[in-house]
């Protein structure tokens, strides 16, 4: 496993530059809470054809921050960046909330649950 520490203004470039769709898999765009109102975002690939060759990309940032979105890389990006919405209560460049979560649910369940 490979892990990549990008900051929210570059990680848009690279995963433009690595993500290559007949090579990688797409697995997931995933939260992270941390200590601090601190969050890890981790956007998570796998290789094809490679049972353990994994990369991810993160970004630690405040809950108050807006991600940056790759859908128009990775259109089913779409359904992660959704959950995050709904699970950590941030805020992802074009990703409405809802996606998860009842109008009566309680909200942002998993903001400051920290490891």
């Amino acid at each position: 496993m490979q892990k990549i520490e990008v900051s929210l203004e570059n990680v848009r470039d690279e995963i433009k530059k690595f993500y290559d769709y007949k090579q990688w898999h797409f697995l997931t765009l995933n939260g992270l809470a941390l200590a601090d109102e601190k969050m890890e975002v981790q956007w998570i690939f796998s290789k094809y054809e490679a049972m353990d060759e994994i990369v991810i990309y993160y970004a630690v940032i405040d809950y108050n921050e807006i991600i940056p979105s790759v859908v128009d890389m990775i259109p089913s990006a779409i359904i992660s960046q959704r959950e995050l919405v709904d699970m950590f209560g941030v805020q992802v460049e074009g990703s409405e909330k809802g996606l998860y979560l009842d109008e009566d649910s309680q909200m942002s369940p998993l903001k400051g649950c920290s490891i």
